[in-house]
């Protein structure tokens, strides 16, 4: 309240008290001696003092609230500013926080294509109880291959049986399912026609990809599971297929010992890259124009860098190069059947790191043989792996951390299950993983694990604190 209003209040109380006493005044001197009296016994009493204190307070407060049209204005509009000054500051924080965290997200997409990002999240990790592991159960025949939706809402897995099912993640439902066909009903059956080998999705979810042993590329409508495209050209079984994120070129590799790149968009061929001295077993990639491959026998895997028409080539494994997965744009894991995971980096043509027999071994003593490493799999730009291999009764998925640098390779915890996990995929926001098992190896039919039953298995990945980013 401004020093003039009280000003004017005071001046009312003054003006009142004149009156009153003037009316007194008019009654004579007798009544004023009673109300005298009266005002000094009200004085003198505490309880009415008490009882009259309200009142007055009351009136002092009915006469304080009283303001001018224009004081009225004034405070107002001093409010309005106050508050225009409050939305601004919220305003600019929030453009802060803004503008911080797309700083941080370009420094992460400049360190991820470095390949220099690293997410330490694998000591948060809790190993999942049994009954959290879900089986889904469909295919006649082993699972081959799968591939998750970028939105981790559907799976889809492929099979010997040449049928490819869409699996709803939440509920575990069958979506929708492209049956297989006999042999030799190719001119008139709308899918494939032998055994399914790989899958790839695109990073938008337009195009998915399945390629088979007839040497076939199946393109597929990933929401409607309508057929689309067929690319034909290779002259041996499609054995890997892999979309470069954001864009929908496709990389295929097959046993005829070639890459071929393809444009899904235009429903277009580009070019074929020779290189491999034996069937290429697998092929990943990511975001640079360049794609890597698994040799198989000729025991070495290559770096093809498309746009320079060159590739690097790397050696360590002892035996069959069966598996390999892209950790980021530096680093990826690789496995075979001796039973080796190795770690490498595309500036050194040796592994950084090394776990031979990784899944245990079998056999008599003196004769013991590893368990084959048939699938791996890599939470992009984080340190955690994990493979699957072919076991009867051993631990067949096991997940590993990553030394800082990739350099080291820990036992984190194993999922057990038996039969040979022919694919493992990690969602990209790394809440689970999921495993394709069947019967028999992807690649063959060597020997057979009956106890084994043919379907996906769901595991989900539990951490207990946040996660830590350490650039390289």
């Amino acid at each position: 309240m401004s020093f003039f209003i009280k000003k004017k209040v005071i001046a009312a109380a003054v003006n009142k008290g004149d009156l009153k006493r003037k009316s007194n005044a008019d009654d004579g001197k007798g009544r004023s001696k009673k109300f005298n009296k009266r005002m000094n016994e009200e004085i003198s009493s505490d309880s009415e003092n008490e009882s009259g204190a309200p009142h007055r307070k009351q009136e002092n407060e009915d006469d304080e609230i009283e303001e001018t049209p224009q004081e009225k204005k004034l405070r107002l509009a001093k409010q309005y500013l106050d508050q225009l000054r409050e939305e601004e500051d919220k305003t600019a924080e929030n453009e802060t926080f803004e503008a911080d965290l797309i700083a941080g997200r370009l420094q992460d997409d400049v360190l991820e294509q470095k390949g220099k990002l690293q997410r330490m999240i694998a000591k948060e990790l809790i190993a999942p109880d049994s009954s959290e592991i879900r089986l889904l159960r469909g295919h006649k025949l082993s699972v081959t291959c799968l591939v998750i939706s970028p939105d981790e809402k559907y799976i889809f897995s492929a099979s010997k049986d040449c049928s490819i099912i869409k699996w709803e993640v939440e509920s575990g439902k069958k979506v929708h399912k492209i049956a297989g066909g006999r042999k030799g009903t190719e001119d008139r059956h709308v899918g494939h026609t032998a055994h399914i080998l790989c899958m790839a999705i695109s990073s938008d979810g337009k195009y998915l990809a399945s390629g088979d042993m007839n040497k076939l590329i199946m393109i597929w409508d990933p929401m409607t599971c309508k057929h689309l495209y067929k690319f034909t050209g290779h002259k041996d079984a499609v054995s890997g297929l892999a979309f470069r994120r954001g864009t929908h070129t496709l990389y295929s590799a097959s046993h005829d010992r070639s890459i071929k790149v393809w444009s899904v968009e235009e429903n277009a061929y580009v070019e074929t890259l020779f290189g491999h001295q034996d069937n290429i077993t697998g092929l990943d990639c990511l975001s640079r124009e360049r794609c890597v491959t698994a040799g198989g026998r000729d025991r070495t895997v290559r770096v093809w860098k498309i746009a320079e028409e060159s590739q690097l080539v790397f050696n360590g494994h002892e035996g069959s190069i069966d598996c390999i997965q892209l950790i980021n744009e530096e680093h990826m894991v690789t496995g075979g059947d001796d039973g080796t995971i190795s770690i490498w980096t595309v500036n050194k043509k040796r592994p950084v790191s090394t776990v031979k027999q990784a899944h245990g071994s079998h056999g008599n003593t003196g004769l013991e043989q590893p368990y084959w490493v048939s699938s791996v799999a890599a939470l992009h730009n984080s340190d955690i792996v994990a493979s699957g291999a072919s076991c009867s009764h051993n631990s067949a998925v096991q997940l590993w951390k990553c030394g800082q640098g990739f350099r080291g390779l820990e036992p984190l915890f194993s999922v057990p299950m038996a039969g040979f996990v022919n694919s493992l995929k990690f969602s990209n926001s790394g809440k689970f993983i999921v495993a394709g098992v069947g019967q028999e190896h992807r690649l063959g039919r060597w020997w057979r694990i009956k106890e084994a039953r043919n379907g996906l298995y769901i595991i989900p990945l539990k951490r207990q604190a946040q996660e830590q980013v350490v650039v390289q």
